[in-house]
Formats: C-alpha cells, sequence, structure tokens
C-alpha cells in the first residue's frame, strides 16, 4: 500500500496502536472507534478480534484506513461480545508491505482455551528467539516479530494464559506495550522501561486499554491512569482490574519522541497535555535559537503547536504560511513522473500573498532524510519570500530506533552524516538550528534537562544511547556509538 502522500516517507512512523474493551454490549464497535482515534499510529492495516460465549473467538483484518472497513454493519455483525481486542500498524519488523498474515491481533489455542494478542513496540532479540523457536519445532505464520510471543506462550508450562504471557515476556528484549484477551479476561501488560504507552480507562460498567488517551475520548470513556512501566493488568467483568508486577523494577525510560511527533497533540502523557508539551518546546526553540524574521509559520500539522510557543515568546507574528490539502488521500490518481516531480504541492500549497517579500522562520517537527525539507523551502522561494530560516522542534535524528518505529538506516539519516552547517548549506536555507537535547527534556518537564548519568526518557534516535542492546541488529553488524 502507498504512504499517505508523497512525502510521508520523510517522517519516522510510530508502528502501531492497540486497543481492548471488556464488559460492554458489542465491544468490537467501541474497538473500532478507538482504532480510528489511533488511525496516526499505523495507516498501512487493521485488525480486531472478538469473543462471545456461545460463539467463542472471531477475527477480521484488513488492509487500508479503519473508516473504509471497519465501519460497515455486516461486517461488524461477525464480531459479536462483550470482549475485543484492536490493533493498527505500520510495519517496521516483519516484511514493508506485508502480507494479511502479519496483521494483528495474532490468534493462538491453548489447552487451556484460545488466546489473542496486540503488540506496539518492536522486540529486538525476535530473530533469535525466532531460530530457537523454528529449531524446536514452532511453524510461524507470519513475519511479525510479535508472533515470538504467541509461541512462547504455547511452550511455557504455567497454569493460565496471564501467567503464560508473563512466562514468555521474561525472554522478549526491546519494547512492548500489549493489549491481549482470553475467553474472558483483558490484559494490558508494558515492558518494564514503559517505553511506548499504554492507558487504562472506565465505559459504563466496562473497561478499557488504549494506547493514548485520545482512544479514550471518542467513546466517552474516564481516564483511570496510566499502566505502569513493568506492570501487568489482568481485567475481568467478574474481579474487576487486577494488578503485578512481574519483571524486575528498572528506571523507566519513555519514548520522548511521543511527546515531539507520535501522539496526537490532544492526548495526555505522564499528566501532561502533549499539546502544552509541544507549545513549550517552541518556546524553549525561541529561546535557544532566535532570529530575526517578519513570520512564523508551521509545516502541517505536525510543526503546529510548535510554531505558536515560538511565536508568543519571540513575538514574531505567526502565519499560516503553509496551507494543507485535506483531501490528499491514498486513492490518488496513479502519478506520472512529472507529477510525482510535483509532489509535496499535492498536500501543502504556500499563502503566496502572506510569504512574497517576507523574511520566514518555518517550524517543523523533525527532519529526516531532508527531502521533504528541501521541497518546502523551494516552494517558499518561489512564493518570493525574502529569506527561509528553519527551526526544528526536536533535536537531529541520528540513530535509528529499534523499538517500534520504522526509521532508515543510519546513513539515510541526515543528522547521521552531517552537521547542522553542512545540513543548512545542503538545505540551501539561510538558517537551520534544532533544539538541543536539554531543551527537550526542559520542555517535557524535566527543569534541570537531561541526566546524563540515568536519562529520564529514552532518546536512542538523538543520542545513540539505546537502554536495551538491539542484539539482532548488532548480530548483523550495526555499531553502537563508541563510549564516551
Amino acid at each position: 500500500m502507498p504512504p499517505a502522500h508523497p512525502f510521508d516517507d520523510d517522517k519516522l512512523k510510530e508502528e502501531c496502536g492497540v486497543y481492548g474493551v471488556i464488559g460492554v454490549t458489542d465491544a468490537a464497535n467501541f474497538v473500532a472507534l478507538g482504532l480510528h482515534a489511533l488511525q496516526h499510529r499505523g495507516q498501512e492495516a487493521g485488525g480486531i478480534v472478538s469473543h462471545e460465549p456461545e460463539q467463542g473467538f472471531n477475527s477480521v483484518r484488513r488492509f487500508g484506513y479503519v473508516r473504509d472497513n471497519f465501519t460497515r454493519h455486516s461486517l461488524m455483525e461477525t464480531l459479536p461480545g462483550p470482549l475485543a481486542i484492536g490493533h493498527v500498524r505500520y510495519s517496521t519488523a516483519g516484511s514493508k508491505g506485508a502480507a494479511i498474515r502479519d496483521v494483528q491481533p495474532f490468534f493462538g489455542e491453548f489447552s487451556m482455551g484460545g488466546a489473542a494478542i496486540a503488540h506496539n513496540g518492536n522486540i529486538t532479540n525476535a530473530e533469535a528467539l525466532r531460530k530457537e523457536l523454528i529449531e524446536r519445532g514452532s511453524i510461524f505464520q507470519s513475519s511479525s516479530d510479535s508472533e515470538c510471543i504467541i509461541h512462547l506462550m504455547a511452550r511455557s508450562l504455567q497454569r493460565n494464559i496471564p501467567e503464560r504471557m508473563e512466562d514468555a515476556l521474561r525472554r522478549v528484549e526491546g519494547a512492548f506495550s500489549i493489549v491481549a484477551m482470553t475467553q474472558s479476561e483483558l490484559i494490558g501488560v508494558r515492558d518494564p522501561l514503559g517505553v511506548r504507552p499504554l492507558v487504562l480507562g472506565q465505559v459504563a460498567d466496562g473497561w478499557v486499554l488504549s494506547s493514548e488517551t485520545c482512544g479514550l475520548d471518542i467513546i466517552g470513556a474516564t481516564y483511570v491512569r496510566e499502566i505502569e512501566p513493568g506492570e501487568m493488568v489482568v481485567i475481568s467483568e467478574k474481579d474487576g482490574v487486577q494488578s503485578h508486577y512481574p519483571f524486575r523494577r528498572v528506571p523507566s525510560r519513555f519514548c520522548i519522541f511521543e511527546h515531539v511527533y507520535f501522539s496526537r497533540p490532544d492526548s495526555i502523557i505522564g499528566g501532561r497535555s502533549v499539546y502544552e508539551t509541544r507549545h513549550q518546546i517552541g518556546v524553549e526553540l525561541a529561546r535557544e535559537a532566535p532570529v530575526e524574521a517578519d513570520l512564523v509559520c508551521p509545516v502541517p500539522d505536525s510543526g503546529t503547536p510548535a510554531a505558536i510557543g515560538f511565536s508568543r515568546e519571540s513575538g514574531i507574528p505567526y502565519a499560516m504560511g503553509i496551507i494543507r490539502n485535506q483531501y490528499m488521500g491514498r486513492t490518488f490518481i496513479e502519478p506520472t513522473e512529472q507529477i510525482r516531480n510535483m509532489g509535496v504541492r499535492l498536500k501543502l500549497n504556500v499563502n503566496r500573498a502572506l510569504i512574497k517579500g517576507k523574511r520566514v522562520i518555518l517550524v517543523d517537527d523533525s527532519v529526516v532524510r531532508g527531502t521533504t525539507s528541501r521541497k518546502i523551502k523551494e516552494m517558499i522561494l518561489d512564493a518570493g519570500a525574502k529569506e527561509v530560516h528553519f527551526r526544528i522542534a526536536s533535536p537531529p535524528t541520528a540513530w535509528p530506533c529499534f523499538y517500534g518505529v520504522d526509521t532508515p538506516q543510519r546513513e539515510k539519516l541526515l543528522a547521521a552524516t552531517m552537521s547542522e552547517d553542512e545540513m543548512r548549506d545542503h538545505l540551501q536555507v539561510d538558517s537551520l538550528k534544532f533544539i538541543s537535547l536539554n531543551g527537550l527534556y526542559r520542555a517535557v518537564g524535566e527543569i534541570e534537562g537531561r541526566d546524563s548519568k540515568c536519562p529520564q526518557y529514552c532518546d536512542a534516535c538523538f543520542s545513540g544511547e539505546y537502554p536495551v542492546a538491539p542484539s539482532d541488529m548488532i548480530e548483523k553488524g550495526f555499531q553502537l556509538k563508541a563510549a564516551e
């Protein structure tokens, strides 16, 4: 499936979103709404598994948007019951443009009954586990790293499915936020570092698990709390929420890029509004990298809150200098080479009357390969801008992520091969500045900045300091950052 617009490949993509509901009539309908709210976390495919006591488990997996699949009454009728989980995905581990067998949730039948599992994150020792499991007789149906968990559960000798899941996850390295289900239980679990998000909510007499709080809002659920790093919750209609901590406690390392880009701006993370955090990133950026200019313009849509913060702190007027075409979708005509070269204009257009003769500050969330940045700069200059200054609401992305984000190989990351000045010359702009890592930490509420001895977040994509060694990639020759 093609990307949603011609330059999606110049953004880092979250791997997926997970969602689960128990204790409501037709839980799958609630899950479909929740997945719709989490669509930004994965637009390649989606799936829902439900359980109804008489019919048992039912599953539907489809490529494409939630709205194009899970809104049809005839399809939703095939997913009855008071318990359901769902998943939206991009592909990271596994094949790009994968087969339907790679679409989650995955289902397994065990001696004590069936279970389905949906996983957000990436297992960094998946290839080693897969090799071991195949040698012991496991037969894999997909290329996804998440399927390892099902096979590890099948080989566990524990008495029930939650205990088997604990057993399996102790063998797993990397990042995982998981929503799973048995015939009568909804299960949520986060890895000990808490790299990827997961929240708990309540709707009527039922319970909800969601990757983000915006998934609770859409069904009118009440936010209860975040699932803690290293916590497992087992939820049933009979006993409610049962919580325990099956892993050794370690300092948490939540993904800081969730604050910068991945999460929706109307979500709450760690008690903080994502929108307010991004606004504060713009404030910090204006303090760190001031420049004389006439307008502050966001690169839609992800740069908007930071641009507003930059404008308010600097006193330079905020303006919508670039207008987004909201109707650019996946079903656009197959582009010819000529149309493809127009690329970004299919999605963005410059507000010429506003830009002409002005010194413009463009605020964007990140620079990955730099292809989009160059084309947007050219559009701004074509519209008659006098100067173009880029201000980036994250530090330079110089290292790939191995914890559930689709990142290019390191040599394709602009910041991996160029200094800030070299990137400025490559993009051919008047100035280019990124927020510092300490500035980003201050914006997310760490007033003293980053603790270099024990960082409060996972920031490996900026720092090269991986909290969990990516063992599969190291085996393939990936070079970790040399110790300083």
